[in-house]
């Protein structure tokens, strides 16, 4: 199976043409943590032994294996990726600009654009990535697009959007340990939150992935033809909604591949600077983007948007 999928997101560095130069923005002040006041719904997920990676690896570039051990501590969880509303209390209290935002466009999937893609830039190779001036989390389809519901999660963020979020709310991004540990609910070397079934296109749906033929149909059979409310699927044995589909979630550490061999240097060189995404979207189908599963990981820049990435907030404490 191919490591490279169009899927896991377009990077802005050499995306589309004529380049584009960020304007020079004078840093932030670090937002005042005020935990508690955002939350949605938080559980807690012991801690223990914790499996990283695993022994049934399915995308050799990515070296999701072999699998090994390490201790995690207990900790606190969002239940659901990080929603609109709570991204906009979050901007309301420090009037947070978003790199997208400050750049003045991000990536939105074709299908997506109101009033079709003619006039708009694409991804060499990615066609169904368009340039979209005006794109950002309120706005997630572009300025002539509807208002997004407060329920669905915030998109069009970037790593530091997500972490400056996170610093706000009293927590942190997860740790990729971390993260495998909560998506398998105290199942194991699992495939996904609920186990090794295979979603399927039919019957009961536990995710929020393409249904038909890609880039061109989606048949929406989950009830979703882009992203899905945070809480929209059942949660896994630790009351984790959509640990896997939905949107893409950043994580606190940078994209690396456990491997000392020539093949792994060469990955690690390439990916240098970028950071680490974990869980897939509503845009993975198993013929061509195989990471809606636990193990599954990709990387992009930091500065990096589009409309299926997203994050959520782990805490080392309760929130009060």
């Amino acid at each position: 199976m191919r490591g490279e999928t169009g899927c896991c997101g377009p990077r802005r560095e050499g995306s589309c043409a004529p380049p584009v130069v960020p304007p020079v923005v004078p840093p932030a002040a670090p937002p005042v943590a005020e935990p508690g006041k955002h939350l949605r719904n938080c559980v807690a997920v012991p801690g223990g032994v914790a499996l990283l990676g695993t022994m049934r690896p399915m995308i050799e570039g990515d070296v999701e294996g072999p699998a090994i051990h390490k201790r995690v501590r207990d900790l606190w969880w969002e239940a659901g990726a990080i929603s609109v509303g709570q991204f906009r209390r979050f901007v309301a209290a420090t009037g947070h600009v978003t790199v997208a935002e400050r750049l003045g466009w991000s990536f939105v999937f074709h299908s997506h654009v109101p009033g079709g893609v003619k006039g708009t830039l694409g991804v060499a190779g990615l066609e169904w990535w368009r340039r979209i001036d005006g794109a950002d989390w309120a706005h997630p389809t572009g300025p002539e697009g509807e208002a997004p519901a407060e329920d669905l999660p915030v998109t069009h963020v970037a790593w530091q959007d997500a972490r400056a979020f996170a610093s706000w709310a009293g927590g942190r991004l997860p740790r990729e340990v971390e993260w495998e540990h909560a998506a398998r609910g105290g199942l194991g070397d699992v495939r996904f939150p609920w186990g090794d079934d295979e979603p399927g296109e039919e019957g009961e749906h536990r995710l929020n992935i393409w249904q038909g033929r890609f880039p061109s149909q989606d048949t929406g059979a989950d009830g979703h033809t882009g992203p899905a409310p945070v809480m929209a699927f059942a949660p896994n044995g630790y009351g984790l909604h959509q640990m896997v589909g939905n949107v893409w979630e950043w994580t606190a550490e940078p994209f690396r591949v456990r491997s000392a061999s020539s093949a792994g240097r060469r990955i690690n060189a390439e990916a240098r600077g970028r950071k680490l995404l974990k869980g897939g979207s509503f845009l993975c189908h198993r013929s061509y983007c195989y990471r809606y599963r636990i193990a599954a990981r990709t990387g992009n820049t930091p500065d990096s948007t589009s409309g299926h990435t997203g994050f959520r907030v782990v805490y080392d404490a309760p929130p009060g």
